[in-house]
């Protein structure tokens, strides 16, 4: 029987949404919220340092912080093919500007992370789950079931 265990981040990124016909086509910032859910079976080998666990949370915090907070934490994310990209402003002033191959939409980026996470957590545990809480009334969510 596997147990499904989550540990939630929190951190800050700007973003503009190339193209799009509203107000989120500016540069603004959000407070995000990404949810990890992973599952496993419960470690139950006597005498093992992590009897009990399915993961210890602190692998999780580790992995995440690795491949996703340390580049995305005051990041300005935007698509590379956005007009203002392509001039020597934003790399020469900005240490975090990030440029995806994707509109950087709440749903793109909870898929990137996902990418980014797949191959990274151990082995004895399934990512199941993904929700990223763009504010706090918007989320996506990506769902192995789905």
């Amino acid at each position: 029987m596997k147990v499904r265990v989550t540990k939630v981040f929190t951190f800050d990124m700007a973003h503009a949404l190339y193209g799009y016909d509203g107000p989120c086509k500016n540069i603004h910032g959000h407070t995000y919220r990404l949810h990890v859910t992973v599952a496993g079976k419960i470690n139950d080998t006597p005498e093992h340092p992590e009897q009990g666990l399915v993961v210890d949370f602190g692998k999780i915090k580790d992995i995440t912080q690795r491949h996703i907070l340390s580049e995305f934490d005051h990041a300005l994310v935007l698509h590379k093919e956005a007009p203002y990209t392509k001039d020597s402003f934003l790399p020469d002033n900005f240490e975090k500007v990030i440029l995806l191959n994707v509109q950087p939409s709440c749903e793109n980026l909870m898929m990137h992370f996902r990418s980014l996470l797949l191959g990274a957590l151990p082995t004895e545990v399934e990512l199941v789950k993904l929700k990223l809480e763009e504010t706090p009334t918007s989320y996506a969510e990506w769902c192995i079931e789905d």
